[in-house]
């Protein structure tokens, strides 16, 4: 594209926004509290233990630990090192945008190439349990039997996703020496070698690697509430402008010849921008079966919304991590999931026998668990949100006053 007329697009689309929010000022500030609501309470609650806990693991050579053991596993199966196993446990456990933040660091430690580092990202940002389970399942279809279809068809198609990504330029790659010998010891104590070597390396004192790994979650965590908030407006403004509506047309006439109410056009627009939004309206739809409403929720599930996806790029930008190879295995995780939707649907939903909000007693201890985790998540969320943000602040200055 030309140069000349990317920046002439550029200016032209911001000050379409700028216009937009000078002429529904009420409407945007309502969206900004509830994009600013949903991170306060549960994303950077929610994320933040994991995030400093994914620092200190890389500062004190767990990592590494983990590399030399599961190496076996993840080359084979994703070809990328074992130090990936790190990145796609932690994205699976907690959520987007972890698996980016984790495979960005691991590249910036040299752990992995370029090339691996973007099979890394394609399969490793998956939902969180507690989403799925807790907001999705419980609190937006108020059935809690939904979580086991939509958590085997997210996960298990985000698998075959990195399974298909192992392919990507393949012949291209220079794959970085793998450093663990077990001929003379077993795997264990060259693992166990590879993190007391890792964390010899780093000669700040305990107190300063926590300080910079609480420092550094919070900074990425400010960020990632940044577009929340940013696209949280941009969807109400678009809605308010009816582009929502035109460009939903788009996907009707797809969803007339799958058999999919075209009622659910509008929302599913709204969903590829934001998961959550896009979640809530489709739940919102009345429809004679439940399972179009399952697909289209695993289709934008699988496709993170495109501010997750800029959230993403942000991490990625730091790096040499290109977002292409994420954004295709995107796609391909949203079809894949919708297509493992319709072949599970009988087999891990209408075999129990569900009706309504009934709940199977074969799935209700878990479901039970990731609501009530959310609900007190919700509740104690501020309170940590607040507290973080301070201490985030002070060692800021404490770091800024060092410094200077």
């Amino acid at each position: 594209m030309n140069p000349f007329l990317k920046t002439i697009g550029l200016a032209a689309v911001t000050i379409c926004l700028t216009i937009l929010l000078i002429y529904f000022p009420d409407e945007a500030l309502a969206a900004s509290l509830r994009g600013l609501k949903m991170w306060g309470e549960v994303v950077f609650p929610s994320l933040l233990p994991f995030f400093i806990t994914a620092e200190l693991l890389l500062a004190f050579g767990v990592v590494k630990f983990l590399g030399v053991l599961f190496e076996p596993i993840m080359r084979p199966l994703f070809n990328v090192p074992g130090a990936g196993s790190f990145g796609w446990m932690m994205g699976m456990a907690s959520g987007y945008p972890t698996g980016a933040k984790i495979a960005a660091r691991l590249r910036e430690e040299k752990q992995l190439t370029q090339i691996e580092a973007e099979r890394l990202v394609s399969f490793t940002n998956n939902s969180s349990p507690l989403f799925i389970f807790g907001a999705i399942s419980v609190g937006l279809f108020h059935n809690a039997a939904l979580g086991l279809l939509l958590a085997a068809v997210h996960y298990g198609s985000n698998m075959i996703v990195g399974v298909f990504m192992r392919f990507y330029k393949i012949r291209e790659e220079k794959s970085v020496e793998y450093q663990a010998k077990t001929k003379n010891g077993s795997i264990l104590i060259q693992a166990l070698k590879q993190m007391h070597a890792t964390r010899s390396k780093d000669p700040r004192p305990l107190g300063e690697i926590l300080g910079d790994a609480v420092l550094q979650s919070i900074k990425t965590l400010v960020m990632v509430g940044g577009f929340i908030i940013l696209f949280s407006v941009i969807v109400q403004l678009l809605h308010l402008v009816h582009f929502t509506v035109l460009f939903s047309k788009l996907f009707e006439g797809i969803f007339f010849l799958l058999g999919i109410p075209i009622s659910l056009g509008v929302p599913f627009f709204s969903g590829l921008f934001e998961i959550t939004l896009g979640a809530t309206l489709i739940s919102d739809i009345s429809t004679d079966s439940l399972l179009p409403k399952v697909i289209l929720v695993s289709f934008i599930l699988g496709f993170n919304g495109f501010s997750i996806q800029a959230q993403v790029a942000s991490i990625l930008a730091k790096t040499d991590i290109r977002f292409f190879p994420y954004f295709f295995a995107r796609v391909l995780h949203g079809i894949i999931a919708s297509i493992l939707t319709v072949i599970l649907y009988k087999p891990l939903y209408l075999n129990h026998g569900i009706t309504g909000s009934e709940l199977p007693v074969a799935t209700q201890p878990a479901d039970s668990f990731f609501a009530n985790a959310f609900q007190q998540l919700t509740s104690i969320g501020p309170f940590v949100t607040i507290i973080f943000l301070w201490l985030g602040f002070l060692l800021f200055y404490k770091a800024k006053k060092t410094g200077s």
